[in-house]
């Protein structure tokens, strides 16, 4: 799931990541682009027709319709490293605006044994969002055994 995103070739290439994987994308508003926007189709290449795709106008909008599965929200100001994670079908996984990541409201929310971390150099920032994204869905993916994958 892509809280806000805000750039188009980040969601272009997430896209292509869940087509890949069998993963559905979820997008919460507002978005930082247009989703017809050249430069995210261009990073998606025509994947989008292959990866479910469901949009949300707000957070409260998508936890009406799917807050029964665990949400686990991947921020730079978690302790936990996502390998440490037991993940599970069902699962859904939060990444914030590349820009601002994860609001605090939200991460208090989910709670700290619901944040995830991506193990990084002392003084890195962060990783590109697609990176992130990729890193975290595989090991989900791998643990869960690459279900209808090869």
């Amino acid at each position: 799931m892509l809280f806000e995103p805000e750039i188009p070739p980040n969601t272009g290439n997430i896209i292509r990541l869940a087509a890949n994987t069998g993963s559905h994308l979820h997008l919460i508003k507002p978005f930082g682009f247009d989703l017809d926007d050249k430069r995210m189709r261009r990073a998606g290449l025509d994947y989008h027709e292959f990866a479910g795709i469901s949009q949300y106008d707000h957070w409260q909008d998508f936890m009406r319709q799917q807050g029964e599965n665990r949400l686990v929200g991947i921020s730079t100001k978690a302790t936990m490293h996502y390998s440490q994670c037991r993940f599970e079908e069902g699962d859904f996984l939060i990444f914030g605006p590349e820009t601002r990541g994860l609001p605090d409201k939200i991460r208090k929310q989910l709670g700290p044994a619901n944040l995830l971390r991506i193990p990084m150099l002392p003084d890195s920032r962060s990783l590109n969002l697609s990176n992130a994204a990729a890193v975290v869905v595989y090991e989900a993916w791998r643990q869960l055994g690459f279900a209808t994958g090869n």
